[in-house]
């Protein structure tokens, strides 16, 4: 598992380089926007602002980075803000489907590249994305409860989610519906919200009131929770399945510990850094059109690697 770890760092070390050889025949400095949905101060936005940053200073761009923690009117006047500025690029999340159909079409008409990344709204036209796929991320968990029979006909797992909605719960729903739902597998998508607390009680409240034969945790915040639910709840380590996000300590942790069987990873450094990567190749004239998956699934004997980079 983990097996993109290498293509991700070459693919990035290539990008960068030549990025940076196009940069360097041209006076003057790009700049670029990137508009994220998520907060600042989530374990995941922490990491890939570190790798978006970190392209900005070796791209030598000048990147304007924001975070709208989850306000859709906030992102929205940030993008527009960023397309009166008349940037050399866009990098934006789409949280709910729909939400920049017509700011990509100014965009474009303005010959501003626009890559979107993390979740994704392919229908805007946009020129490339970079994250996981959330559908296909949807069926892997699905397909992982059934193939390592954990689940059968006539169960209802458990899919708690902290924004329920959002694209990244709906493609991930349609992904584990095309998994379960010939077999007869049902699902109960639960809202947790956004607090810790709250996510906690709720989830609490679920576990013990149906006793579900299985989870799939649709975000990371629900997905780091786990193991205080199954403490509050007093569900030991294993008992229940659960597979899910992995973009944090908490989670890695709990995968070590048996308490979750297997979690993603998007990359999040890397996921921050692409982006940029892509922007300084179009800003440069080079085409792109072309989409950057970041994940990959890891277990209890593949977790080591993320571990140690979370215990840096």
């Amino acid at each position: 598992m983990l097996k993109f770890v290498s293509k991700l760092a070459v693919a990035a070390t290539v990008l960068a380089g030549v990025t940076m050889g196009s940069a360097l025949a041209q006076d003057a400095q790009k700049t670029f926007y990137l508009l994220s949905h998520g907060g600042p101060s989530d374990a995941f936005w922490l990491d890939w602002n570190a790798g978006a940053t970190k392209a900005c200073d070796q791209l030598k761009v000048t990147c304007n980075i924001s975070f709208s923690g989850g306000d859709m009117a906030a992102q929205k006047e940030a993008f527009n803000s960023a397309l009166a500025a008349k940037p050399d690029g866009i990098a934006t999340t789409s949280a709910q489907p729909g939400l920049w159909t017509e700011e990509v079409k100014a965009a474009k008409a303005a010959g501003i590249p626009i890559v979107f990344f993390n979740t994704d709204d392919r229908a805007t036209g946009r020129q490339a994305y970079v994250g996981a796929d959330l559908k296909e991320a949807g069926a892997i968990w699905a397909k992982y409860l059934v193939d390592h029979k954990m689940v059968k006909r006539g169960d209802k797992v458990f899919l708690p989610v902290e924004v329920p909605g959002a694209s990244y719960q709906q493609l991930e729903t349609e992904g584990i519906a095309t998994v379960f739902d010939p077999l007869g597998i049902k699902y109960d998508v639960v809202d947790c919200g956004t607090d810790p607390a709250g996510i906690i009680a709720k989830m609490t409240d679920y576990m013990v009131a149906n006793n579900p034969p299985a989870i799939i945790a649709l975000g990371d915040s629900v997905a780091a929770s786990i193991k205080r639910v199954f403490d509050g709840a007093g569900v030991p380590a294993g008992k229940i399945p659960v597979v899910g996000w992995g973009n944090s300590k908490e989670t890695a942790e709990s995968v070590k510990a048996g308490f979750v069987n297997a979690a993603a990873w998007q990359f999040p450094s890397a996921q921050g850094f692409m982006p940029v990567a892509l922007l300084g190749l179009a800003a440069s004239g080079e085409p792109i059109g072309y989409d950057i998956h970041t994940f990959s699934l890891y277990d209890a004997s593949s977790v080591e690697p993320i571990l140690k980079l979370y215990n840096k």
